[in-house]
């Protein structure tokens, strides 16, 4: 997983993702830390093995990395991070060996991490192993399901005065 490596220690997403270690330092709630952009990575890679999804571990990991790294400029500028993450991957991603159309997915990707219109569960994209919906799609979905399921709400000492919709908390351990 070279590039994604290279994605990591790439000068813009050190900067991008210290600074968002700063900023959340005090955060009471779920932070944008390394641990968080791991754990959705490999959610995400578990999910695609165990439903066929034949997108490649390293588009996995590197959309998981790039997920959040607009978070910074969202706090600070108040524009939208899967704006700013996606508009990075221009910055970044080319320098680290990827290609336009690895980019583009993975920026289709970021732009809908968030977006719960038109979302259902996951499942509902797989018939039986096979893919009822383009690449770009599953990816979404599965960077969205994973962001949501890589949170422990059901432990969580600030779980009361979350801004989530309870509908959207994790309140048992599950998978």
């Amino acid at each position: 997983m070279k590039r994604v490596n290279l994605i990591y220690e790439h000068p813009i997403f050190q900067e991008k993702f210290q600074a968002l270690q700063k900023a959340e330092t005090d955060r009471p709630f779920c932070n944008h830390t390394l641990e968080h952009l791991m754990d959705v990575a490999r959610l995400m890679y578990i999910y695609s093995l165990e439903h066929g999804i034949s997108i490649s571990k390293e588009i996995i990991y590197a959309t998981a990395l790039m997920h959040d790294i607009g978070r910074i400029d969202q706090i600070e500028k108040g524009i939208s991070h899967e704006k700013v993450g996606a508009a990075l991957c221009d910055a970044i991603l080319p320098e680290c060996g990827f290609v336009k159309t690895e980019i583009q997915m993975i920026q289709a990707a970021i732009l809908r991490h968030r977006t719960d219109i038109y979302r259902t569960d996951i499942s509902e994209n797989l018939c039986d192993g096979k893919k009822s919906v383009g690449e770009n799609e599953l990816l979404s979905d599965i960077l969205y399901w994973a962001d949501k399921k890589s949170r422990n709400c059901f432990a969580c000492r600030m779980r009361e005065a979350c801004n989530w919709d309870e509908e959207k908390m994790n309140l048992a351990i599950e998978y």
